[in-house]
């Protein structure tokens, strides 16, 4: 079970969902130095995924054309800022989704 998953509900379609989900990962390579690494789904396929990694976190962000998916495990010592940690992704997230919705 991850230690963090969150989803959100979107309705962009795919393509502008990968975008969307581009950004996120260059803003969390950039921000936090995280390693991200994107896999389109196969010709006819519904969903894509980001994979992200650094010292202490590992997960998966997964794209279809109507929801985000994340989730992500935590080291032992990122795990006592879990919340914190959990609040960042949401924000960057919802920020993110507020601006490609609006």
């Amino acid at each position: 079970m991850p230690d963090i998953h969150i989803e959100r509900e979107h309705g962009l379609g795919l393509e502008p969902a990968r975008a969307l989900a581009n950004q996120w990962a260059a803003q969390a390579e950039q921000k936090y130095d995280m390693a991200c690494t994107y896999a389109a789904c196969e010709p006819g396929g519904t969903d894509d995924v980001l994979s992200f990694s650094r010292a202490g976190v590992s997960g998966t962000l997964n794209v279809t054309g109507e929801r985000f998916v994340l989730d992500a495990r935590l080291g032992f010592l990122l795990g006592t800022f879990k919340d914190r940690i959990e609040a960042e992704i949401v924000r960057n997230l919802d920020s993110l989704l507020a601006r490609k919705i609006a």
